[in-house]
């Protein structure tokens, strides 16, 4: 099982139907969720010791890695007080964009591609 683990996403974003009846149920649990609240994006919830999200994490931009250590502290001083963010500055559900889940598909899918080379065998003709 990879880092991200199984999805029903593209069976539900294939149904114009089911898509707009699950939409605002999601929008909905991810707001209460409570990680917008505190100035998290949805990538930054996923496991880091897991390898593949570690790998990944090093191919990030200086820029992303420097927002990304931001958005810890100042979640960290959130929950030291007691307190989410004030309301003007929650993280908006458009601003909540996957910025790390596209490195780490990409590390799984170099695993497994290594493992497939590690794996063939030279046959004689």
């Amino acid at each position: 099982m990879n880092a991200l683990g199984p999805s029903l996403a593209p069976y539900i974003r294939s149904s114009r139907t089911l898509s707009k009846w699950v939409k605002p149920i999601s929008v909905w649990y991810a707001n209460l969720m409570g990680y917008r609240k505190m100035g998290l994006k949805y990538d930054d919830l996923l496991i880091e010791e897991h390898p593949d999200v570690q790998r990944a994490l090093t191919r990030l931009t200086p820029r992303e890695a420097y927002e990304r250590a931001y958005r810890f502290k100042v979640a960290s001083q959130c929950s030291v007080l007691h307190k989410p963010l004030p309301k003007e500055e929650w993280l908006a559900s458009s601003e909540d964009v996957r910025y790390l889940k596209p490195h780490v598909l990409d590390v799984i899918k170099e695993n497994e591609e290594r493992a497939a080379w590690d794996e063939m065998t030279v046959q004689r003709k």
